[in-house]
């Protein structure tokens, strides 16, 4: 069943044209990514699916299904400023949210006894607590807890979080989302891929987390140099099948050259007196000429800058510790770097990961302890911020010549500013365009040009692949790999940190930071196989379980003693159910149809168990 179809679609900003009669197909169940180079019109691209951006040319379609809901994930959602978290997550004219919205601040307003009635009623009436149920679920995980924080007071993070939790609890079946992953935490993206794999549900997105490409989608679109190419199969899939089309297009770019020159010579021998064939040999020698002289560009950044000499000493922290009133961030923490050594940080949102960073580098100081850097250390450090708001009305070249006119190489060669802009793919032209005129991923790469600039030999990179493209990243990932520095990297791309990452500090909370000898999904592997572990320790033993001690006085009629055996066999065999249905729920990829069913059994089995105890312990009694 078909849920979008395009046909022609182009759309230019000026000059420059970022796509040119694009037309594909998603159908119901169809699980899509599109990537490209940054600033090819990606989110463009998104944005005229999803009907905030129009499209152009009069032959133009973009046609949904009539009957199915829509959603829409932007990459910096917006949000009335004075609504509260709680009034943006339902902010929805149907019955059902609105009866929730009712009841959730009736819950945080529980004083007002004849509204938190009312608003009990009414989840009655709708039979709404299953759909509230899986509402905290979703908010739960997403760390949205504060229901009453202002919208006006989040960070641009947290509000991409809230408009995401917004989104999946409106449960639309065609989902369109521009990078749903940043932002979020490693344990919120496992959970998210869980959710987004549901059969019911249809996926149009960007992402640059290529796990998440791999073991969610089923087909591929690049968008390259204002053409679509499709490829079925996920990641893996697309990298084979599109190095094969390079492979076949540079043959039958060789193929058109070679019959361009041979026709060439033919033009040049003939004489002018032409036949009717001769000059239909000629159209084709002018069609011919045209493929031929097509110079496919290779749109790479090119990154071969060297860091400065490390000396023997570089970085050492001396039994830190940083704390924010009760909130411990790190506790007695002690390490010494090493030369080429390079570090994954990982831990949920909120941990202190940032701050940790922050303190290597000597912007904040630890409450106890110390940290000693070398004499030789060159810090790059790669913020979450990026560039800052106040460089937007500087153009591309101001900026980085305001760090260096030129940049020294190897062997005594050196780039100028210009040329190495172009090398991070801004062009002459490109480089006379305001900060704010870009997109968010070409801002961030010339963030990154603007922090190699300074030829650091440690580096320190906070969530960088954040609004990169997973070309810029492949080329990122190599160039660090041969980095003779240090590096450190906190990221939520499981990719980026098993393909660079030598070992990793595991942020585990309340100061606590684990040095992880392995690879991320080591580390996930370990972490699952202890929880694994934990559970069959805490199931109950395969034994019949242990009976309660059983009265035989006189007190008790036959029937009621046989009543008592029933209720025994009865209560051990709830209770291996209910520790099955323990275990179900720590099972990784969970979806919310599956929560939501274990939930209602688990009810089930917890309300029979205890009328069985009741009743037994009444037998007992006597």
């Amino acid at each position: 069943m078909n849920y979008l179809t395009l046909e022609n679609v182009t759309k230019s900003y000026g000059e420059k044209v970022l796509f040119q009669n694009v037309s594909l197909q998603v159908n119901k169940g169809q699980k899509v990514a599109l990537i490209a180079k940054n600033g090819s019109g990606k989110t463009t691209l998104l944005r005229v699916v999803s009907g905030t951006e129009p499209s152009e040319g009069q032959d133009a379609k973009v046609l949904f299904r009539r009957d199915i809901r829509i959603g829409y994930l932007p990459q910096e959602p917006e949000f009335y400023d004075k609504h509260s978290a709680l009034e943006a997550v339902f902010d929805s004219d149907g019955e059902m949210m609105k009866a929730i919205r009712r009841y959730e601040a009736a819950m945080l307003h529980h004083e007002n006894t004849a509204e938190l009635q009312a608003a009990l009623s009414r989840m009655d009436d709708l039979k709404a607590w299953d759909f509230e149920a899986k509402v905290k679920e979703i908010l739960f995980k997403f760390n949205i807890t504060d229901l009453e924080q202002p919208v006006s007071t989040l960070s641009g993070g947290q509000k991409k979080r809230l408009a995401l939790a917004k989104l999946l609890i409106e449960e639309p079946e065609f989902l369109i989302l521009d990078e749903p992953t940043n932002h979020l935490d490693l344990d919120m993206i496992e959970w998210l891929e869980g959710f987004l794999s549901q059969a019911n549900l249809t996926i149009f997105m960007v992402t640059h987390d290529r796990y998440f490409m791999e073991r969610i989608c089923d087909t591929i679109l690049e968008l390259d140099h204002g053409s679509l190419y499709k490829y079925t199969g996920g990641y893996s899939d697309f990298l084979e099948k599109k190095q094969l089309r390079l492979e076949n297009e540079s043959a039958e770019l060789d193929k058109t050259q070679k019959l361009f020159k041979k026709e060439l010579d033919w033009m040049r021998r003939s004489p002018k007196a032409r036949t009717t064939k001769a000059n239909a040999r000629i159209d084709r020698f002018y069609e011919t000429e045209e493929k031929a002289s097509v110079r496919r560009e290779k749109d790479e950044i090119q990154i071969d800058l060297k860091g400065q000499r490390l000396g023997g000493k570089i970085l050492e922290l001396h039994y830190i510790s940083k704390a924010y009133g009760p909130l411990k961030i790190i506790d007695n923490f002690h390490y010494k770097f090493k030369k080429g050594e390079r570090v994954g940080i990982v831990g949920k949102n909120g941990v202190g990961k940032s701050t940790f960073l922050r303190m290597l580098t000597g912007e904040e100081r630890p409450d106890t302890g110390k940290v000693v850097s070398g004499e030789t250390v060159v810090f790059g450090y790669y913020s979450q911020d990026g560039i800052n708001m106040g460089d937007s009305d500087k153009r591309v070249i101001d900026y980085i010549t305001a760090i260096a006119e030129y940049i020294p190489l190897d062997k005594g060669q050196k780039l100028t500013a210009a040329q190495l802009l172009e090398r991070f793919l801004f062009s002459r032209e490109h480089q006379q365009v305001y900060i704010s005129q870009l997109s968010g991923g070409e801002r961030r790469r010339l963030y990154l040009l603007s922090i190699l600039m300074k030829n650091p030999n440690f580096l320190i990179l906070d969530e960088p692949t954040n609004d990169l493209d997973v070309i810029t990243l492949n080329i990122l990932e190599d160039w660090l790999l041969e980095f003779p520095g240090c590096t450190i990297i906190v990221s939520h791309d499981r990719f980026l940190l098993d393909k660079l990452c030598d070992h990793l500090f595991i942020f585990e909370g309340n100061g606590q930071i684990k040095d992880f000898n392995g690879r991320y999904m080591d580390y996930r592997e370990t972490k699952l196989e202890a929880e694994r572990e934990q559970r069959r320790l805490e199931k109950p033993s395969e034994t019949k379980p242990s009976q309660p001690t059983i009265r035989t006085e006189s007190g008790l009629t036959n029937k009621e003693k046989n009543e008592m055996k029933k209720l025994e066999r009865e209560m051990g065999e709830l209770e291996e159910k209910k520790a099955k249905l323990h275990d179900k729920f720590s099972q990784p990829g969970l979806s919310v149809t599956d929560i939501d069913k274990f939930s209602k059994e688990l009810k089930a089995v917890e309300d029979s168990l205890e009328e069985k105890e009741m009743r037994w312990l009444e037998l007992s009694e006597k």
